[in-house]
């Protein structure tokens, strides 16, 4: 894959091979991010884990970085004004559905109550292919309408690991200051080891490194008390 100039000139302020502890990587990849917008930072951890072994959980950031997250509740007539005054964009059932089965995805999460997931399961080909199925697992499967979209407002964030074993998850914006952002990337980690799964041996945690949404990736060394 060709880069570009900017990209390449980034690669000469460090050496690519080596690794550095988080707040100094986190600094280095402030200082090669050079879009004109805001660019993300994104985490990724490899994992070491067999192919019938999967990681996945939600998480809350302590400090947050993107703006309020665009709702949708699949439920049942009686429990829309529940998800409408806990903060939901779209609440509904049959009209939400065939909308959503026609491609409609202008939403960031979906909730639906456990009696909606018969209907809403039919709906993986657009929802699962976006990540937006709700699930048992991240807590957006739930007649606690109330308790889901609370915790959503906090920025409960999904992540898991993908075919390849790497977690890939934003963590903060290049202009948030580095404290910060590490804050985020060891919370994620720490929910990281806390979903090991039993049988999982060795290492688990392979490599870890960040990047801007446009920049080179900066090798992290993570210790013990990270």
């Amino acid at each position: 894959m060709k880069r570009g100039k900017k990209y390449r000139e980034s690669l000469k302020k460090y050496d690519p091979a080596a690794s550095f502890d988080l707040n100094e990587a986190l600094g280095l990849v402030k200082s090669m991010a050079y879009a004109k917008f805001d660019e993300t930072v994104d985490l990724s951890v490899k994992l070491n884990l067999k192919k019938s072994q999967s990681v996945r959980d939600t998480v809350i950031l302590p400090n947050q970085f993107r703006g309020e997250k665009r709702v949708l509740v699949f439920c049942k007539p009686e429990k829309e004004k529940e998800a409408q005054e806990a903060g939901a964009m779209f609440a509904g059932a049959d009209e939400l559905i065939e909308k959503v089965k026609g491609g409609w995805t202008d939403f960031d999460v979906a909730v639906a109550t456990p009696d909606m997931m018969k209907d809403v399961g039919k709906l993986g080909m657009v929802l699962g292919r976006k990540g937006l199925m709700p699930n048992p697992k991240t807590g957006t499967v739930t007649f606690d309408l109330k308790g889901a979209l609370e915790e959503l407002k906090k920025g409960r964030t999904e992540f898991r690991a993908d075919k390849t074993g790497v977690v890939h998850l934003a963590v903060g914006k290049v202009s948030m200051e580095s404290d910060k952002v590490a804050e985020n990337v060891r919370s994620v980690i720490s929910e990281i080891k806390r979903k090991r799964p039993i049988d999982a041996k060795g290492e688990f945690i392979q490599t870890v490194s960040v990047a801007s949404t446009m920049g080179p990736g900066v090798w992290v060394i993570m210790k013990e008390g990270d």
